[in-house]
């Protein structure tokens, strides 16, 4: 009963590897074809061309240096002193040929490799901030550590591509070159080599075929021990504070335990498939001798042809046992493809469903109004589709507020992410302004490196405003002592995270928004680490200064900051007030 089971089994593996080939295949066409019909496709094809003609030069050159260095053994068994200065030069001659094209080969193989990271990486983080995708792939479950893919996978692959490329036409070249030489000295060399090449590549196949998949989970596990001890980093304070330095430091080892594991299975593949390939090697350098030394003893060859014989068989062995001689690297070299090309076609997916997405009764937002209507609007969670708010309605004028209130979970940040286009579940009518002309402001405002200057005009700078204006905004804000901090240099740059409490960071936010002056700003908690005066300030002059603006907040204090009311509940029902009114 147990072999039918274990025979299905292999053959669901086999199929399904299968599978993994074909797309892993798919997505190399696919990634590589956009490099080469690119923006730089003339120059990356250039190069191409360029390594592919010195390709099959060193080919060329080791076919007559294999002919040279034949001659030359001859001439020295022969004790013939004339020939064996003329084929010393000969073979000195191929050296001096072999190392300027050698030296070429390899700075084009690199400058084409360097040219393929930068056009793809950049490619890649213009496609990640596209429409916000890179919001969206925070809870992909196929897509881990992205950051890793752009930077570190995208490198080994632009490398690793190039240099299979060339060991694959070399090979061929080399085949082609050699074989001929190879059948010239003996029919049976070349069945024996065909034979022996085919048994090693299926055992060696047989033995490491679990290597790709365990390639691509040390990926993972590496990015993700990395990934902690950022995020340790960027979170040093609140650790500090909970004392949670043994929480942390057991994370730490539990995930680069994890990736020690995963690398130990690794070696254990490699010691196995090792073992087979080192007796392939050292094997394979016997096998021609014995077929070639007893022609010798018999006087049919000269003794250089034995010499010449081992060589060539050593040299077309290594052609067509590429997969056995490459088998480590390739299996890396394959999971990394399938990591690009994982985060590739999510990107893929996610551009595509920009496109159709948005809601039910309009195919987009309308983004050219003037006010901010919602009408119908029902937002549900993105997995489990639970109705948060249900067929909310309402319309603020460029000058009008709103405050949004109601128990935890009820959906009062998800109102705003959904105005902001950052939440999928929601279907309805909505109405704003262009992008350029709303501004968000979150509980924890993110702060940039750089100066002062760049902190404040983020995320545009280059729209500007004199030091007057700065100046003037950032002693209407109460960041007075800051300035002082940096001694009144608006482009001195410092740690902002560090330097500046959560409060002061808050305040930032709020220059920013006046120094931008949108139509329509949107505060989620944005003043829950201000004292009472320092948000009364704020909120005063955001009033003041006519611009439209919905805040979601705890406070019972905010509510005479705003004209109306949203009043949120569990159920998924709402109602809004007239704050003047009431």
């Amino acid at each position: 009963m147990d072999k039918p089971a274990t025979k299905n089994s292999n053959a669901e593996d086999s199929g399904e590897n299968r599978q993994t080939l074909q797309t892993t295949c798919r997505q190399f066409r696919v990634i590589s074809k956009a490099f080469f019909a690119s923006e730089r496709r003339r120059k990356a094809r250039g190069f191409l061309i360029a390594l592919l003609l010195l390709a099959l030069s060193v080919g060329a050159i080791q076919v007559l240096m294999s002919y040279a260095g034949r001659d030359f053994m001859t001439a020295i068994t022969h004790k013939d002193s004339a020939a064996y200065w003329k084929a010393l030069g000969w073979y000195l001659g191929s050296f001096g040929l072999a190392i300027p094209i050698g030296v070429y080969y390899r700075w084009v193989e690199e400058r084409l490799a360097l040219l393929w990271r930068e056009w793809m990486a950049q490619h890649l983080v213009k496609r990640y901030f596209n429409n916000r995708a890179y919001f969206r792939l925070r809870g992909s479950e196929s897509v881990d550590n992205p950051d890793q893919r752009i930077s570190e996978d995208v490198r080994n692959f632009t490398v690793s591509s190039l240099s299979f490329l060339l060991i694959a036409l070399n090979s061929l070249v080399t085949l082609v070159g050699f074989i001929g030489v190879l059948w010239m000295i003996s029919g049976t060399l070349v069945t024996m080599l065909v034979v022996y090449a085919l048994a090693g590549t299926m055992i060696s196949i047989i033995i490491g075929r679990r290597l790709v998949r365990l390639h691509y989970h040390q990926y993972e596990k590496e990015a993700d021990f990395r990934y902690s001890l950022v995020r340790v980093r960027d979170n040093a304070e609140s650790i500090a504070f909970y004392r949670g330095e043994k929480r942390e430091h057991l994370d730490l080892f539990n995930r680069l335990s994890a990736a020690v594991a995963n690398m130990r299975l690794i070696i254990i593949r490699n010691r196995n498939l090792g073992f087979f390939t080192n007796s392939y090697n050292y094997l394979a350098l016997v096998l021609p001798i014995l077929v070639v030394a007893p022609m010798y003893m018999r006087g049919q060859v000269e003794f250089g042809v034995v010499t010449q014989a081992a060589g060539a068989f050593g040299t077309v062995l290594t052609a067509i046992s590429l997969i056995i001689t490459q088998f480590g690297g390739l299996s890396a070299y394959l999971a990394g493809v399938q990591r690009l090309g994982s985060l590739w076609d999510q990107l893929d997916e996610h551009d595509a469903e920009e496109q159709r997405i948005a809601f039910e009764k309009t195919n987009k937002p309308e983004e050219n109004s003037q006010t901010v209507k919602l009408e119908g609007l029902t937002i549900c969670t993105p997995v489990v589709m639970k109705t948060l708010v249900e067929k909310l309605s309402f319309e603020l004028q460029g000058n009008q507020s709103l405050i949004i209130m109601g128990a935890s979970g009820t959906g009062k940040s998800s109102v705003l992410r959904t105005i902001a286009g950052l939440w999928p579940g929601a279907c309805g009518l909505l109405e704003r302004p262009a992008a350029d002309q709303l501004m968000f402001l979150p509980q924890r405002p993110y702060m940039v490196e750089g100066c002062l200057r760049e902190q404040l005009l983020y995320p545009y700078p280059d729209r500007g405003a004199d030091d007057e204006e700065i100046l003037a905004v950032v002693a209407a804000v109460n960041l007075s002592d800051v300035l002082e901090r940096v001694e009144g240099d608006l482009d001195r740059v410092v740690d902002w995270n560090n330097m500046l409490s959560l409060g002061e960071q808050q305040r930032i936010a709020f220059a920013r928004l006046f120094l931008r002056k949108p139509k329509f700003a949107f505060l989620d908690e944005a003043t829950s680490a201000l004292d009472e005066e320092n948000q009364r300030l704020l909120y005063q002059q955001i009033k003041e200064s006519g611009i439209g603006f919905i805040s979601v907040g705890h406070r019972e204090t905010l509510i005479a900051f705003h004209d109306r009311l949203l009043t949120l509940d569990r159920s998924g029902s709402w109602k809004i007030d007239d704050v003047a009114a009431s």
